[in-house]
């Protein structure tokens, strides 16, 4: 099984869509746009989901699932939150199809008009809020922490595989409070669940921050981001965490008696993931072999490929091997013995490192006369003889050690691409020649954002929130500026 990927330094984007297709993550469909995620893809996603599902409840948050239609009224009753996805929307009209008289097939039954047209949902923060209003009447009834796991759809003109398409798969949070401190500090312990799961889980480093007025999620008072950084200089959002305030509880009078029985608004929170992170992890660590996954969200851990000519030979390794196999298994390590007669161990080999199985095991004739077996780690791809007493031992501690090197690797690939710059011209310059993050003075306009949105592409990810107090001059506009956020071109 040749990879033949295109190199990673030849074209970046192309080596990526190659790896998500010949890996068998995903592939484009019939409806543009839209993505079929593959079993090997999806299992991964369902690891990230298993993952995240437990850090929510461990925080007290409960899953529900809302409409996937929502009336227009409603989205147009929070003025930003309409404007902000106006223009994703997918709108449905009609109920029914009817035959066309001239036999040529199907046109829409005129009669057939729904009195009040529907929207996909883009995002559910409209149709919850109208739910919540029956929900919640008195401060007993708070603070509502709910969670959903769906589908949501954004009309993107233009569409790549996990990062950008029409219809994707995410969690979205929604909560109510009694106060804007209980609020705020929702908004602000999701951030860091999130930071947490890309961190310890995915072995992604990011930088934990909020956006400026401009980047906000529409209809926010403050949104909180986890920012990572790609391999070839790029940014991308991992994970947002909204606080409403009381935008949506005003839009959809959305009140509660508090303790003193006096009627107030409710304070709001929105969060969410999405199957972006698969191409956050993709990007994040893969090579030119193919994907190297963390060994904590990879759906096969351990892989044995036995070497053998005959049956003989396959059913004496088939025997060694079992117990092996079933004590991996009893360790929580998920392993696959692969004994199919269709194809060599050389093209096993081959598939097992495009699809970024972080440990592989071969056995063959001599190893099984020696009690060995030939160990093989997918980041760096080095191999060694280990003894069949340790294999265990040194298996836990390979899965233990590939999570921490990958994410060390990152890291010092972030750290190494974080550049402080104090002038446009040195902007302009890094942006080009090294890209990543770019630290520098801002006024704290729009009209500055804009301008060097407009002349260079790059936005700003965000305001770090360990940011340090530093005088200095906007580096476009000169005016004085109280901090340095983080420019940089993204995803």
């Amino acid at each position: 099984m040749g990879k033949n990927l295109t190199k990673r330094s030849e074209d970046y984007s192309k080596w990526y869509n190659e790896l998500v297709v010949k890996a068998d993550l995903a592939e484009n469909s019939g409806v543009r746009g839209c993505m079929v995620i593959k079993p090997y893809g999806y299992a991964i996603w369902e690891k990230m989901q298993a993952e995240l599902d437990r850090m929510f409840k461990e925080t007290g948050h409960q899953n529900a699932y809302f409409p996937l239609f929502i009336p227009k009224s409603y989205l147009s009753k929070e003025a930003d939150h309409v404007e902000g996805f106006a223009k994703e929307c997918a709108v449905v009209t009609h109920y029914r199809l009817k035959n066309a008289e001239d036999g040529s097939g199907v046109i829409v039954d005129p009669d057939a008009k729904l009195e009040e047209e529907l929207i996909v949902r883009p995002t559910s923060e409209t149709i919850i809020w109208d739910t919540y209003r029956k929900w919640i009447q008195s401060y007993r009834d708070l603070p509502l922490l709910v969670n959903q796991w769906a589908n949501v759809v954004r009309w993107e003109m233009r569409t790549r595989l996990f990062l950008r398409t029409a219809e994707f798969l995410w969690q979205e949070g929604h909560t109510a409070h009694a106060t804007r401190e209980e609020a705020v500090a929702e908004a602000e312990q999701m951030m860091h669940v999130y930071a947490d799961f890309a961190e310890n889980f995915m072995a992604m480093p990011v930088i934990k921050g909020v956006k400026s007025e401009s980047e906000r999620f529409a209809g926010a008072v403050e949104t909180y981001c986890i920012e990572a950084l790609m391999q070839d200089g790029k940014a991308l959002q991992a994970g947002t965490s909204h606080f409403l305030g009381q935008n949506f509880a005003r839009a959809f009078d959305v009140k509660f008696a508090n303790k003193e029985g006096k009627q107030d608004y409710v304070w709001a929170t929105s969060w969410g993931v999405s199957t972006r992170l698969m191409g956050a992890l993709i990007m994040t660590h893969s090579d030119d072999n193919g994907l190297v996954l963390p060994p904590k969200l990879a759906p096969i851990q351990v892989v044995i490929v036995p070497i053998y000519k005959g049956e003989e030979q396959l059913s004496a390794i088939s025997e060694k091997v079992a117990p092996l196999v079933r004590e991996l298994r009893s360790k929580g390590i998920s392993v696959k013995y692969d004994n199919r007669d269709t194809h060599k161990p050389g093209w096993k080999f081959n598939e097992y490192e495009l699809k970024g199985v972080p440990v592989r095991l071969a056995i063959g004739q001599r190893d099984m006369e020696n009690g060995t077996y030939e160990v093989a780690r997918r980041d760096t791809l080095e191999k060694e003889t280990v003894h069949e007493d340790d294999v265990v031992s040194r298996i836990e501690n390979l899965l233990e050690d590939i999570q921490q090197r990958i994410y060390q690797k990152a890291l010092e690939h972030r750290r190494t691409h974080i550049t402080e710059v104090n002038s446009f011209e040195e902007f302009k310059e890094v942006l080009e020649s090294k890209g990543g993050f770019l630290s520098a003075h801002w006024d704290g306009t729009a009209e500055t954002e804009d301008t060097i949105k407009e002349l260079t592409k790059a936005t700003i990810r965000c305001i770090p929130l360990d940011a340090e107090e530093e005088e200095g001059k906007c580096i476009y506009s000169g005016k004085p500026s109280g901090r340095r956020v983080l420019f940089a071109k993204a995803y």
